[in-house]
């Protein structure tokens, strides 16, 4: 009886009640606005977008447009400050972000102090961050940039610290570290240098039946004579025993060899 009172009601006073949704945006100030196409309800009677709210704070901006403008720059947030931004909307209709990306982190990072310590640890210093990523570290060997490591940025402004166990060779090194965010668009410290007094790394048997050892812990790649990749690794022996007869590119160290497994 209750119902059917509240639907009289609701007919004798014109009153239209729509159902609303949800379009959530969860990332990080980066400085600018985000812009909505907001297009007409489903009934015809106004614009598809209710209600707009920045971390749990209504937006007053008019969103009784066709396209309207999220300003940000009213809350005083801090360049890599987290967001939730709710779009309330009809049902029957939809609203388009049009630039959503500006929520995304970006690579802002200024690295500094960065060297290797006597223990293979690389260790740098960042600042300006805005925004969690990951650092990858490359080391120069083989005559190619390769990954050795990431460590997940903290993603904050103030001054951060990084340390991750690296595995320099005999002689000469260079690593480096790079960024990618949403632009898929690497950027990259300047190289890191380090010079390993060590011995150089020997390996035995030349020509292997079961397994290589090495002479002391060593990154590693074995590739077939079409040059794929078989197998990579950090140890000081590869078992080989599941390899078929024939020959094989190992790089080591700082050398690439050849060997015949029998």
């Amino acid at each position: 009886m209750k119902q059917f009172l509240v639907i009289l009601l609701l007919l004798f006073t014109n009153i239209v009640v729509f159902a609303t949704e949800d379009i959530v945006l969860k990332g990080i100030y980066q400085g600018e606005n985000i812009y909505v196409m907001n297009p007409f309800a489903s009934s015809g009677a106004g614009f598809c977008v209710t209600e707009v709210t920045v971390n749990g704070q209504p937006v007053h901006d008019d969103i009784n447009s066709s396209a309207f403008e999220i300003d940000l720059s009213v809350y005083n947030f801090s360049k890599g400050n987290k967001l939730i931004i709710v779009i309330k909307h009809k049902s029957g209709c939809l609203p388009k972000v049009i630039n959503p990306e500006v929520l995304k982190p970006q690579s802002t990072f200024v690295a500094s102090l960065m060297k290797v310590d006597k223990k293979g640890y690389l260790n740098w210093t960042t600042k300006g961050e805005s925004g969690s990523l990951d650092f990858i570290v490359e080391q120069f060997r083989w005559n190619k940039w390769i990954k050795v490591g990431k460590v997940r940025g903290k993603g904050t402004a103030e001054i951060n610290k990084y340390s991750i166990k690296v595995y320099p060779h005999s002689g000469n090194n260079r690593f480096r570290i790079k960024q990618i965010d949403y632009t898929r668009k690497p950027r990259y410290t300047k190289d890191i240098r380090y010079r390993s007094m060590q011995p150089p790394v020997t390996f035995e048997p030349k020509k292997p039946t079961t397994d290589i050892r090495f002479s002391r812990e060593t990154m590693y790649e074995i590739y077939d004579f079409y040059g794929h990749l078989i197998t990579k690794g950090i140890g000081v022996k590869i078992d080989i025993s599941s390899l078929k007869k024939g020959e094989y590119f190992l790089n080591y160290g700082t050398k690439t060899v050849t060997f015949k497994k029998k």
